[in-house]
């Protein structure tokens, strides 16, 4: 198991309940229902790869990769880019945050790759 991680991960999970339960209640009332579901799609996809970070963090029992590491790095990165881009989109509703996001979804995208190679190359009984 890797602690550091699954610390990180359980304050990724802290934050996005945090941030859920502004957008669902404070955000409401100064936002228009489209920031609102912007922020909400950055909550979600914050969630799912926070889960991810747990299932990498355990992964090490039965997978030495140092590709886990990078699909760990990648997931952060996207956490940052995708949802953090999403964030700050429904504060400010400033469009240049737009191309930011897909950096995010492409982060997202080579953690996924880098877990299943890391999966596909190790050693595991079958």
């Amino acid at each position: 198991m890797n602690k550091g991680l699954l610390l990180l991960a359980t304050f990724s999970g802290f934050l996005a309940v945090s941030l859920g339960a502004f957008g669902a209640h404070g955000l409401k009332s100064i936002a228009p229902p489209e920031l609102v579901s912007i922020f909400k799609l950055g909550v979600d996809y914050q969630f799912y790869h926070t889960f991810a970070l747990i299932a990498l963090a355990f992964s090490g029992h039965w997978i030495t990769s140092k590709l886990l590491n990078w699909a760990a790095y990648s997931f952060i990165a996207g956490i940052v880019l995708f949802s953090g881009s999403l964030y700050l989109y429904a504060f400010t509703g400033a469009k240049w945050i737009g191309p930011i996001t897909p950096l995010g979804g492409l982060c997202f995208l080579m953690g996924w790759s880098l877990f299943a190679v890391a999966i596909w190359q190790s050693k595991v009984a079958k």
